[in-house]
């Protein structure tokens, strides 16, 4: 039983994959389609995400911004013989809405709501890496009041509070369907067995035998798993800083940095659900599996800390280039802890051991005319997982991701926005998995069992002077299982917004 709930909270641990894979970066549309790239730049109420000390280079007294993207992402496994399998993805649809006013001339408060991190995958029920990853579905939110100070004419400081909140629902396969055919054929060998020892001692006794000869199993289960677990929960509110400075170095150059804190995202009672195939599987598992439905899990994960610095230039008025380094401190995610109410002796120390990682920003606007700007971009970003703790709930991966935006305004004071974000994994030669196979201890033990009945049995018909028994022959579950995969990924992001200001 401690194996295999060591297999379900180690499914739970997809609450951790806010890393590349979860990130999200459609802060804005505008940026979007400049490849995510701002904190150099003014960009009014929206600079409270990119770096708060942009807010108050503003000449507006109200600035309101309100963007929406839809996000289609698409992941293949390619296994070692050739197979393919793809995901099957509903669309998520991160938002973000800013609003900012000044206070003094060089003075501005403000407050965003955006979506941090989020997304969806769905590899199906019944896939050869099921007993990894079915599906998840997962969502982070954040509210960040702001205040931002020109403290000179070309110099500013912002901060904002980051108060965030998420939840999370996945689904994973908790047996694997080939040992559990293994499990099905050794008891009906170990049935067959007694089968064949009772005919002989009627046979020896000369007394009537009416056994009835057992059935080879009906159900093989093939790439479905016999049991499932989905596993749901809320975190608490997470509290962290963003903070930045900018300065004006000539009028054609502004340099930027921001630093938003490491925040930890604690699931204090996530509650998980087991399902079965058939009344077999429920037969076979269920005295062990049922627990998993009358206890709560308590887990704690970083969100981690990202420091981004920047530079943008206008090399002439209508064009504005800029360039952002973020660094997402992944490094200091080494493990994941998990402890189980009322059940101490399941508590979990899973080993991540990611790294830190680099995403880099490129992109330019070129105003085409007083109400019609255009934008591209490209963005680089770079994996921090750990290729031998790998699992398809997030396939890590570096991704490359150009862009294209535009904005026209129709009235003066307002401005609508349109970007395309296309993200290409590079794509992982070989990612390998593992599990607990919670079946390995009961079924060698049942091996060994049948072994020895049959060296047995075989003892007592050579004492007979008959032939031996010819039994079936089988090899031990090893304790840890494997699922390698080739994957590659890709989304297709589209967004929209509106800004207004007076």
């Amino acid at each position: 039983m401690k194996k295999l709930l060591c297999t379900a909270v180690t499914a739970a641990a997809v609450l951790t994959a806010w890393a590349e894979g979860y990130q999200i970066n459609t802060f804005s549309a505008k940026q979007t389609g400049m490849g995510h790239v701002g904190v150099a730049m003014k960009l009014g109420a929206e600079s409270q995400i990119f770096n708060p000390a942009g807010v108050s280079f503003s000449e507006k007294t109200l600035e309101i911004s309100a963007a929406v993207a839809a996000v289609k992402s698409s992941g293949t496994a390619t296994l070692p013989d050739g197979s393919e399998y793809e995901t099957s993805s509903k669309v998520g649809t991160p938002l973000n809405v800013s609003a900012s006013f000044r206070i003094y001339d060089n003075l501005y408060a403000g407050v965003a709501f955006y979506t941090p991190y989020g997304s969806t995958i769905n590899w199906g029920r019944s896939w050869p890496g099921a007993v990894l990853n079915q599906s998840v579905d997962l969502k982070v939110y954040t509210v960040q009041p702001t205040f931002s100070w020109r403290i000179l004419p070309n110099l500013s400081v912002g901060a904002g509070m980051m108060i965030s909140w998420g939840n999370v629902n996945l689904n994973k396969g908790l047996v694997s369907a080939a040992s559990m055919d293994k499990t099905m054929e050794l008891q009906y060998q170990a049935a067959l067995l007694q089968y064949n020892i009772a005919k002989l001692q009627a046979a020896v006794t000369g007394q009537p035998f009416q056994g009835t000869e057992p059935q080879p199993p009906v159900v093989k289960y093939g790439n479905m798993p016999p049991a499932s677990v989905n596993l749901t929960g809320d975190s608490e509110l997470a509290l962290g800083v963003n903070v930045g400075a900018m300065w004006d170095i000539t009028p054609q150059v502004t340099v930027g940095a921001s630093f938003r804190s490491k925040m930890n995202m604690h699931v204090k009672a996530g509650d998980a659900s087991v399902s079965y195939a058939d009344d077999q599987a429920r037969t076979i598992l269920g005295e062990t599996l049922d627990n998993l439905n009358y206890t709560n899990f308590d887990a704690s994960m970083p969100a981690p800390y990202v420091f981004t610095f920047g530079v943008s230039y206008k090399p002439v008025d209508r064009l504005l280039l800029a360039f952002d380094a973020q660094l997402n401190g992944w490094g200091t995610y080494k493990y994941l802890d998990f402890t189980f109410d009322q059940l101490p002796d399941f508590d979990q120390h899973i080993k991540k051991d990611y790294k830190n990682a680099w995403t880099f920003h490129l992109g330019g606007q070129y105003a085409m005319t007083d109400r019609l700007d255009l934008r591209a971009g490209l963005m680089l970003d770079l994996t921090p997982c750990n290729k031998d703790y790998y699992n398809p709930e997030t396939p890590g991966m570096t991704r490359v991701e150009p862009s294209l935006g535009l904005s026209f305004r129709p009235l003066k004071n307002l401005s609508i926005d349109f970007a395309f974000m296309y993200v290409q994994g590079m794509g992982t030669e070989k990612g390998t998995g593992q599990y607990d196979d919670f079946l390995a201890d009961k079924f060698n033990a049942g091996l060994a069992q049948y072994n020895a009945g049959v060296a047995a049995f075989n003892g007592v018909l050579s004492s007979l002077g008959m032939p031996a028994y010819q039994g079936a022959s089988f090899s031990e579950l090893p304790s840890t299982g494997e699922f390698t995969a080739k994957y590659k990924v890709h989304a297709l992001i589209p967004a929209v917004g509106l800004s207004y200001s007076f």
